[in-house]
């Protein structure tokens, strides 16, 4: 599988999801464009370490070539410079990830829409929503050019699983049903274009702020199973980044246009696994729990 002379933008690549695509794709020999709003000299309101740089250096590393463009994706003119420096020293953009996100300090779980903070469940709209539509305005032109393109939304939840689950809160449950919608929308727009847009789910991801709520890190996390069982079907945000690099490799993903997608059910489909050679399958998983009878909280799992 090879990206070799592909250009790609994940937009919100500084951790978790957006950080294992980005890796992905440059293990697959694309050059990567990666943003966010934390840098080395700068914290976004996460105040995380992680950095943009960081995960530009793990692309190259991994043999791609990665570049890191601060960019808040809230701010049109951003996004606009950042587009044109891609036509600029490419004049090509092949594949699109949408994964901003920064809404995880923002959500309150099991609290209706008259006792949420209405200033946070607003901004977290804004971050999971407008962010995408923004970036895709100014992208999306560019990305149609060439026949082939793709575009991924990135998501929390398959479509048919969010439509009959209420994600605990009405601003988090909008966001992430929104932007499975979005990657429905716009494959009606592009397919004329002979593009592909989905929108893509990871399963139970063990993204740093998961590693961390759970006490333990990549190397030990199977410890957090003891606490909960469930965990042992999570995987890590590279598998979620192979799934948007087999979609991207595959010449014939435009069957694909319009679908809600996973990261268990595409490696299905395609044959990858996991950095340990496993392959969760976190949404068939749930079914499973659920059809026996079993509660299931936001997560999926419990």
């Amino acid at each position: 599988m090879s990206l070799t002379g592909k250009v790609a933008l994940v937009a919100g690549a500084t951790r978790g999801a957006g950080r294992g695509i980005a890796a992905e794709l440059g293990a697959a020999g694309a050059t990567v464009y990666v943003t966010g709003r934390t840098t080395r000299d700068r914290l976004s309101e996460y105040q995380r370490a992680e950095t943009i740089e960081e995960t530009a250096e793990l692309v190259t590393a991994l043999g791609g070539h990665g570049i890191a463009v601060p960019t808040d994706h809230l701010e049109p003119e951003q996004v606009q410079a950042l587009v044109e420096r891609i036509r600029r020293d490419h004049g090509r953009l092949d594949i699109l990830v949408n994964d901003i996100w920064g809404g995880e300090n923002l959500f309150e779980w099991n609290k209706p829409v008259w006792e949420h903070h209405l200033g946070n469940g607003l901004r977290l709209l804004r971050l999971a929503i407008d962010t995408h539509l923004i970036t895709a305005h100014f992208a999306l032109p560019l990305l149609i050019e060439r026949p082939g393109g793709l575009l991924v939304e990135v998501t929390d939840g398959t479509a048919d699983y969010n439509a009959t689950h209420y994600r605990l809160s009405p601003f988090y449950d909008l966001a992430k049903t929104s932007v499975n919608r979005m990657g429905w929308a716009h494959a009606q727009d592009l397919a004329p274009h002979g593009a592909t847009s989905v929108s893509l789910t990871p399963g139970w991801m063990r993204s740093e702020i998961m590693l961390e709520t759970f006490g333990v890190r990549e190397n030990n996390w199977r410890d957090a199973t003891a606490a909960e069982p469930h965990f042992v079907i999570s995987e890590t945000p590279r598998f979620v980044g192979r799934a948007v690099a087999a979609l991207a490799a595959d010449p014939e993903r435009a069957r694909w246009n319009g679908q809600s997608l996973s990261s268990g059910g595409l490696a299905e489909a395609y044959g990858f696994t996991d950095l340990d050679g496993s392959r969760p399958d976190a949404f068939r998983y749930l079914a499973e729990v659920q059809e026996a009878g079993k509660p299931a909280d936001a997560t999926g799992y419990r």
